[in-house]
């Protein structure tokens, strides 16, 4: 009789916790820009997640643009409009410190995506250290521990300092690596990548392997080798995108070998999900969360499941 009288109890108590829960109303997702395909693939991950939880959810997605105060004014739109849950890919970290409070002390619960923003109570990314440590591994193996290599900097964001961390503690590891350079931007651009590169060809004799923080500089990087007619030169980066993903995929041009991929997708869903049990009082042990990166190569590109594939 006891143990059924417990019994009763725990039921009753799991009953009276679902029916506490939060209904998840509204969501307010501001992202740099909606015509990237990494902030599509938020945008749909984050929505998919947040309709798994309640069909019926108001999510409204906007695109700031690069535009900080535009995207602070998002954010009291959302605040206005009675959001429960923000998700934001932050346009500076620390600058929407204020605007982020202002919506905490509405209830809302604020999540960001892919770097962290003072202040919000949970951010989603990948590990970015890993990713470097990923893509300049694979380097190292590619030149059997041995050869003149350049680490190819970026905009100094935490994303981009914590894959350089990655790359600089293997190559470090490794007494045979010499790293010729360390320190030049590519600004996570094409144009970028081909003007860095084109300076370091011309400066350095032998280059065996490039790493770029970044894969759009990757492409702009490879470019460069092609114009100058370098040959031999492996180019491994960060990021998985769909150009990258067809570079891997074209023989013609073979320098770039390798992405440490990121999956935006995931990052989202996987932010809304935390979120909503946050939401309910839920909260991480750790305020940040750090996905696993994929080495994406020629040899493993056909089973890629990219940042535009279709997701169930």
């Amino acid at each position: 009789m006891k143990r059924i009288l417990l019994t009763a109890v725990s039921l009753l108590a799991i009953g009276t916790s679902f029916a506490s829960a939060a209904e998840l109303k509204s969501i307010g997702i501001s992202l740099a820009s909606l015509g990237n395909p990494f902030f599509v693939a938020l945008a749909n991950g984050a929505e998919a997640e947040a309709k798994k939880i309640n069909p019926n959810v108001k999510v409204t997605t906007v695109g700031f643009e690069q535009d900080l105060n535009k995207q602070v004014d998002q954010i009291d739109s959302f605040i206005a409009a009675g959001v429960q849950m923000i998700l934001l890919n932050p346009g500076d970290p620390n600058a929407l410190a204020p605007a982020i409070k202002k919506a905490k002390d509405a209830g809302i619960v604020v999540v960001s995506v892919d770097t962290a923003a003072k202040g919000a109570d949970l951010t989603v990314t990948t590990d970015n250290v890993k990713a470097g440590e990923v893509a300049c591994k694979f380097i190292v193996e590619k030149l059997n521990g041995k050869g003149d290599v350049i680490i190819q900097n970026g905009p100094q964001n935490s994303a981009i300092i914590d894959r350089v961390k990655g790359c600089k503690e293997v190559f470090s590891a490794t007494p045979g690596i010499k790293v010729l350079s360390d320190d030049q931007d590519g600004k996570s651009s094409r144009d970028g990548g081909l003007a860095v590169m084109q300076s370091q060809l011309t400066r350095f004799p032998k280059i065996d392997a490039v790493f770029a923080v970044a894969d759009p500089q990757a492409i702009g990087s490879a470019l460069a080798i092609k114009q100058l007619n370098r040959k031999d030169i492996i180019i491994a980066s960060v990021d998985g995108a769909p150009d990258l993903e067809a570079e891997l995929k074209d023989s013609s041009n073979p320098a770039i070998q390798a992405t440490a991929s990121q999956d935006p997708y995931i990052m989202a869903s996987t932010a809304v999900e935390l979120g909503y049990k946050a939401l309910n009082g839920e909260k991480p042990e750790k305020p940040v969360i750090l996905l696993e990166p994929k080495l994406v190569t020629r040899d493993n590109v056909s089973q890629y499941k990219g940042w535009e594939a279709k997701r169930d």
